[in-house]
C-alpha cells in the first residue's frame, strides 16, 4: 500500500497540514522540522500522487467555507467556531472564502476559483450547487449532513443528542415540557423532533399532548416562543429547547415573568456554545462541538486535495453536558 501524508504525520508526530506545507515547499514550517519530514518521507519510500499534483497545479489556492444560508439561520456563534476550526487546519497554505449558497449564481463554479469546497449543508435544497460541483470534479467535504454518496462527510448524532436531552429531563421527574423547535424544513430539526417523540414514546407520553412552539434558532425567536408556552400553559415545568441560542432567548422570557431557572423552570439547549458554560446560566445542553466538526472537516479535504483518495465518512457522538439549568422534581 502506497505512503500517504497522514502515514507521514503519523510516524513524524506532526499534523496533516504541517507535513503537506513541508512537502510542497510553501507555508511556515521551521527548517530543521522540514528537514526532518523530508528524511522521514525518503525512509519511507513516500511518493507523491501525480494526479493530485497536477490537480494542485491547474486550481486556485481558494477553499470554498459554503453555508446553505448566511443571513437566515446560520448562528453567528456557529459561523465563529467553523472559522476557528476550519483555520486551525489551513493555516496560511490557502484563502478561505465564505459563501452563501442560496446566493450562488449556477455554472459559475469551477477548478480555477476553487481547489476544494467545505460545504455547511442544512437541506435538500443545495442539492444544484453540490452537484455542480460534482460535475466539476472539485474536491469536497459536508461538515454538517450527507448531501451525496461521492461526497464524503462530518455527521453527528442529532437524533441521539436530542434523545439524550429528553430522557434526562424525564428521569428528573418532568412530565409537562415544552419545545421550541428550529425551522421546520432543516434537517437538523427534523432529526432532533424524531429524538424527544422517539423517547417521549418509550416513556408512554403521547406526542399531541407535548406543547410545542417554532423558532428559527435565533435568539429572539426563542424568547418568543418561549413566552407563547408559558402564557398558555401555565403547567409547564420545563422547556427542551432546539439550540443554545433559542434557549437564552427562552430564558430571558422566564425572567421576564418573574418566574426563575431552575426553581421553576427547568431548561435545556443543543450546541453547547461557550457562552452556554458561563456563570450566570450554567445551561445543559448537548454537546455538537462544531470546532470538531470543521477541524476534522478540514484534515479530510485537505486529504482529498493533496492525495486524490476520497477519505472515509466520520460520525461523531453528541454527548449531554448537565449544569445548572434543569431542577430535579423527583422529589416533590
Amino acid at each position: 500500500m502506497a505512503v500517504t501524508i497522514k502515514d507521514i504525520a503519523a510516524y513524524a508526530g506532526v499534523s496533516y497540514s504541517t507535513v503537506s506545507r513541508a512537502l510542497s515547499g510553501g507555508g511556515a514550517v521551521e527548517e530543521s522540522k522540514r528537514e526532518r519530514i523530508l528524511e522521514i518521507a525518503r525512509s519511507m519510500g513516500y511518493v507523491p500522487n501525480q494526479a493530485a499534483v497536477m490537480l494542485k497545479k491547474s486550481t486556485s489556492r481558494n477553499i470554498g467555507l459554503c453555508f446553505s444560508t448566511i443571513s437566515k439561520s446560520t448562528s453567528p456563534y456557529i459561523l465563529h467556531d467553523v472559522l476557528i476550526g476550519v483555520y486551525s487546519v489551513i493555516g496560511s497554505g490557502y484563502h478561505v472564502i465564505v459563501k452563501a449558497i442560496d446566493m450562488h449564481e449556477p455554472g459559475t463554479l469551477n477548478k480555477s476559483n476553487f481547489a476544494g469546497l467545505l460545504i455547511m449543508s442544512q437541506g435538500d435544497w443545495d442539492e444544484e450547487f453540490v452537484e455542480e460541483a460534482r460535475s466539476k470534479r472539485i474536491p469536497m467535504v459536508a461538515i454538517s449532513r450527507r448531501v451525496h454518496p461521492d461526497v464524503p462527510s462530518v455527521v453527528t448524532d442529532e437524533k441521539g443528542g436530542m434523545e439524550k436531552a429528553m430522557e434526562h429531563l424525564l428521569e428528573q421527574g418532568h412530565r409537562r415540557i415544552g419545545v421550541i423547535e428550529g425551522n421546520p424544513d432543516l434537517e437538523a430539526t427534523i432529526l432532533r423532533q424524531e429524538g424527544f417523540l422517539q423517547v417521549a414514546g418509550r416513556w408512554g407520553i403521547n406526542a399531541r399532548s407535548i406543547p410545542v412552539e417554532y423558532g428559527n434558532y435565533r435568539y429572539n425567536s426563542g424568547r418568543l416562543a418561549a413566552g407563547r408556552l408559558l402564557d398558555t400553559y401555565d403547567d409547564l415545568t420545563a422547556i427542551l429547547c432546539f439550540n443554545d441560542e433559542m434557549a437564552m432567548g427562552a430564558a430571558t422570557a422566564i425572567s421576564e415573568r418573574g418566574l426563575k431557572v431552575p426553581d421553576d423552570i427547568s431548561l435545556t439547549g443543543f450546541d453547547n456554545l461557550d457562552i452556554s458554560g458561563y456563570a450566570d446560566i450554567r445551561l445543559t445542553t448537548v454537546e455538537r462541538n462544531s470546532i470538531q466538526i470543521a477541524t476534522e472537516g478540514a484534515r479530510m479535504l485537505l486529504a482529498y486535495m493533496e492525495e486524490g483518495i476520497r477519505p472515509e465518512d466520520v460520525w461523531l457522538e453528541n454527548r449531554l453536558i448537565k449544569r445548572k439549568t434543569v431542577r430535579n422534581r423527583n422529589s416533590l
